[in-house]
């Protein structure tokens, strides 16, 4: 995976601030990754976070499970430095490491997240990443997954839209379809049939879709 979009800090500077705006509900899906963790980690469980810079899910998982542990792992320098800021208040719970999946501890974890990241692979680093992930959790413990996907194989139509969500008051209506032209032409999107035969074949079951908002989709499913 490239990580040159996240690799200069003034470019990921206004990351927290940006990113609310361009996922919907993204505080309501961390709410709602929380509670899906929660229903197989103990309440003492480490969790892992594959993709954690700017340290968001960090940050909202953190205050609402006290007794939690995290290992976030990231590729980008840049972004790492933002989820420290973002969770200094808890940082005795948090390790935050430079990398990919590849360079987390071997766990096992009770339940890991991959937040709006699988839409930057393709296929096949795709599935060996979440493979990775599912060495290193506890059999049955809860992997959530949410990012960009091409429903109904329209991932340009889906695409638009999501740009006009994320649209600032006052900017141009028709460069939301060359957005979406140049985000399609950049990201192996999956339809999601696609998605939960990849879960299904790194090594999980029972994959649930719980998030849907229009380009975005998010799953929850269980180390086999």
């Amino acid at each position: 995976m490239s990580t040159a979009p996240f690799s200069d800090p003034a470019a990921v500077a206004s990351y927290t601030q940006d990113t609310p705006a361009k996922v919907p509900g993204l505080a309501d899906l961390h709410r709602m990754t929380t509670v899906l963790l929660g229903e197989r980690a103990e309440s003492t469980a480490h969790i892992l976070v594959v993709g954690a810079g700017g340290g968001l899910e960090l940050q909202a998982m953190a205050e609402a499970r006290p007794g939690w542990r995290f290992t976030g792992v990231d590729p980008s320098p840049a972004m790492l430095d933002i989820a420290r800021r973002t969770t200094a208040a808890h940082a005795a719970r948090i390790a935050l490491l430079e990398g990919t999946v590849d360079d987390a501890p071997a766990g096992p974890f009770g339940g890991a997240t991959c937040l709006l990241v699988l839409h930057f692979l393709d296929r096949g680093e795709r599935l060996r990443s979440l493979r990775e992930i599912r060495r290193r959790l506890t059999p049955g413990a809860a992997l959530v997954t949410a990012h960009h996907t091409a429903p109904d194989g329209e991932a340009e139509r889906w695409l638009t839209r999501s740009a006009a969500f994320a649209r600032r008051v006052g900017t141009d209506p028709s460069r939301d379809a060359a957005s979406a032209k140049a985000m399609a032409e950049r990201l192996p999107l999956l339809s999601p049939a696609e998605e939960e035969a990849l879960l299904r074949e790194a090594g999980f079951c029972a994959p649930a879709l719980f998030y849907a908002a229009f380009s975005f989709r998010g799953w929850v499913a269980y180390a086999g």
